[in-house]
């Protein structure tokens, strides 16, 4: 039966919401159909329920991410959101959040995506204190329902597969009031314009709604400059480590950098690793090496290893950098002051990278989302000095200026049609060249070229190492990599 629960009991809410595992949600939608009953009213309370409200209707636009957000507060607990910063369930403190899996080609579940948890207020100062913030009241006890997407199914015909209660644990609220002061400062300073997920490790600050003029706002401080509406949100590298955990109970292997809670009593946890790290200034990649008892071989794996050797753990499975999905890059510096080397991405297909949006691109969505701790080396002329690490992220200008010209670019000359010309042993084609962008350019991602043009010119393993272009003409797989010059100049240490 339809709202069967006590609102005013975690227990019997938990209960009522644990039925929904394995229904789609076009279970619950004809359900509410055929129940006499349209709104919530709590049965064990005579009281009048503070969800009593106007009979909702449905609106079949499941494309609509916050259609299909509102779905179960309607349908299934029987309330109509009204937008308020209390949580949904307030006589418990409960807030009510969904949010979707996926499932990967080798049969494993990843989180889908972040998870919104209210917005950030241009209206209204900050509150310092954030155990009295509207973001702890909506986080302090989630009803958590994950749903399989599978995109080969309209949104009704998804289905829910784990329901469950969630408190950020205690170690990991230290980084989280870190993100949200993170946040804070940027809005006192009147930078919420230049807010990006990328600042932050657990809780981000993400765009909400549409990238019209009809989503931005002024600030309430600084110039009051105009800037898009954003919530704050636990990433979606966050949402994987609560899923992995605390959902699927999986055995995943991770070591803490932080072994005791009070090393970060008085310093942020990104000073912490940095200074950390930092201890090691001055010594060699072959000093390292004999400090931490590992074979000192040369390769590319070796300078990443004593990365986390210096933050104390045996393994690459850091626990604080995976839940903040930290990418740890390990930069050389050579004796003339250059890197050789420019910083190469996944590949991307032609025909999906056309059909791209900027901010719905994987460029964007991937150097707005991500945060780099960069292990910096320098050639001495007989071996690498390590001289130091530091955070980082692409500044918001960079990024939705700069590297979206060159992302653009590219995408119109895909669009208008790749032209080729053989030039010796080498064919060359019109796509933007590094030097064409003082950030990212692309270049091959694959051990050989290939080709198959309409000219009847083929060369290489077109299977493996090409991918089809619009025009249905085959090219050696390309990446995005950003610029080895664009990299130096971020560097604090040279």
């Amino acid at each position: 039966m339809l709202f069967d629960y006590d609102d005013g009991s975690t227990e019997s809410i938990l209960k009522y919401a644990k039925k929904l595992k394995n229904k789609t949600f076009r279970d619950v939608l004809e359900a509410y159909d055929k129940s006499p009953k349209k709104i919530y009213s709590n049965p064990y309370d005579n009281s009048i329920s503070i969800f009593s409200d106007n009979v909702v209707e449905y609106s079949a636009n499941t494309k609509s991410k916050g259609e299909m957000g509102n779905f179960l507060e309607k349908y299934y607990f029987g309330y109509k959101p009204n937008g308020k910063q209390e949580a949904d369930f307030p006589k418990v403190g409960i807030e009510l959040k969904q949010t979707c899996i996926d499932l990967k080609k080798n049969g494993e579940y990843t989180a889908g995506e972040r998870l919104s948890i209210t917005n950030i207020s241009y209206r209204d100062p900050i509150e310092e204190d954030f155990y009295k913030s509207h973001v702890w009241e909506k986080m302090r006890l989630i009803l958590l329902v994950h749903y399989l997407r599978d995109k080969s199914k309209g949104r009704l015909d998804y289905e829910m597969l784990y329901v469950n209660l969630f408190t950020p644990p205690k170690k990991d609220l230290d980084v989280i009031i870190d993100d949200y002061n993170k946040i804070n400062n940027k809005l006192k300073a009147g930078l919420a314009h230049e807010l990006s997920e990328s600042d932050t490790l657990y809780l981000g600050a993400c765009t909400k709604g549409a990238t019209a003029l009809k989503s931005m706002q002024p600030q309430y401080y600084g110039d009051k400059r105009l800037a898009k509406k954003r919530n704050f949100c636990f990433k979606r590298s966050y949402m994987n480590y609560i899923l992995q955990t605390y959902v699927l109970n999986e055995k995943v292997l991770y070591e803490s950098i932080i072994k005791d809670k009070n090393e970060i009593k008085n310093i942020t946890f990104e000073e912490y690793i940095i200074n950390k790290m930092n201890y090691f200034i001055g010594k060699t990649d072959k000093q390292l090496c004999e400090l931490f008892g590992r074979c000192y071989n040369n390769n590319k794996a070796q300078w990443s290893d004593l990365a986390y050797k210096m933050l104390g753990i045996k393994s690459n499975r850091a626990e604080e950098l995976i839940k903040a999905g930290v990418v740890v890059k390990s930069i050389r510096i050579e004796e003339d002051g250059s890197i050789k080397e420019n910083m190469s991405f996944p590949l991307f297909k032609f025909k999906d990278l056309i059909k791209e949006e900027w901010e719905n691109s994987e460029v964007y969505g991937y150097f707005n989302e991500t945060r780099f701790l960069f292990v910096i080396y320098k050639n001495n002329g007989f071996c690498y000095e390590f001289l130091g690490a530091q955070m980082w992220n692409m500044p918001y200008n960079d990024l939705n200026t700069v590297v979206y010209k060159g992302w653009k670019n590219i995408q119109t000359c895909i669009i208008e049609g790749v032209k080729f010309k053989k030039s010796g042993n080498k064919m060359k084609n019109n796509l933007p060249k590094k030097k064409d962008n003082p950030i990212i350019h692309i270049r091959p991602h694959a051990k050989k070229a290939a080709y198959k043009l309409h000219n009847g010119y083929q060369q290489g393993n077109v299977e493996t190492d090409a991918n089809e272009l619009p025009n249905g003409e085959w090219m050696t797989t390309q990446s995005f990599w950003i610029n080895n010059s664009y990299i130096l100049s971020q560097l604090r240490f040279k």
